[in-house]
């Protein structure tokens, strides 16, 4: 029976007995579960090696190339499809702004969803036949591996089935040349074409057109060698359907010494009244 303090209720705890540990007397340790401990047929110290030996440096830099190359030829599809494409010039129906052989890269967003604005400089498919059929290339191992470079966007498309011009017209405008000044007219407003090739004074090509809904009027900076809206009056009205359109050349990307971001003009094109 458990000792009393006098003038206390409260049973106080006697000295330990056998078999139990004295408050102040510290715990025998026990073993980690798992670990080594008396009689543990595994000695204490730095756990196994695990299995198998290094690995092969080369394998692992194939891999690090293999997985670079997929990435980029993903990423360069995906730039292709949603956001830029490259073409390449063959002609000088653009120069001085555009020379023969400049790559450029064409912002994909426009028209859709960002809108055409005049002066901007397109790319379109020729749907019309402004241009001569291309002689069909020859079937080749450097062919395929072209074309599939061209598909995922690292190489420029050099099938010259597109065609690259300004637009001058949007829907609903008058287009006319020329006034009493020479100069070409939209909605009423004569343009200063800054952007005009000024190796060579414009030849006069008379036209009087409304431009309908869905397509536009487009003309070459280098309009003396320019086979444009001008040329094709009797296909379509010389009018580009806004659907043919791949997008707006945004910069020149090739060679290095040409690089330059391309220039809509919208000083030329200020004064021009809306359409109607």
């Amino acid at each position: 029976m458990p000792e009393t303090d006098p003038g206390s209720s409260e049973p106080r705890q006697t000295a330990a007995g056998p078999g139990r540990h004295a408050a102040h007397e510290p715990a025998s340790e026990v073993p980690a579960p798992g670990g080594p401990g008396p009689g543990s047929p595994f000695p204490a110290g730095p756990r196994r090696q695990e299995k198998g030996g290094p690995r092969n440096p080369f394998l692992l830099w194939l891999k690090e190339i293999a997985t670079v190359v997929v990435i980029a030829v993903v990423l360069s599809f995906l730039i292709k499809t949603f956001l830029f494409r490259a073409f390449y010039i063959p002609s000088e129906s653009m120069v001085n702004t555009l020379d023969i052989n400049d790559r450029i890269f064409v912002n994909l967003l426009v028209p859709e969803p960002f809108a055409l604005e005049r002066g901007d400089v397109v790319v379109f498919k020729d749907t019309k036949g402004w241009l001569p059929p291309t002689p069909q290339k020859a079937d080749g191992p450097f062919s395929v591996v072209e074309d599939g470079l061209t598909f995922v966007g690292l190489l420029p498309d050099n099938s010259e089935q597109h065609l690259v011009k300004r637009v001058i017209g949007l829907p609903g405008d008058h287009v006319v040349c020329c006034d009493a000044g020479g100069k070409i007219t939209v909605n009423g407003a004569g343009l200063d074409e800054a952007y005009v090739n000024p190796a060579e004074v414009p030849a006069v090509r008379t036209f009087d057109a409304v431009v309908p809904q869905g397509k536009v009027w487009v003309m070459g900076d280098n309009r003396n060698h320019s086979a444009d809206s001008r040329a094709h009056t009797d296909t379509n009205g010389g009018f580009v359907d806004i659907a043919d359109i791949e997008g707006k050349a945004a910069v020149i990307a090739w060679p290095m010494n040409r690089w330059a971001a391309l220039n809509n003009y919208p000083d030329v094109f200020k004064n021009v009244p809306s359409a109607g």
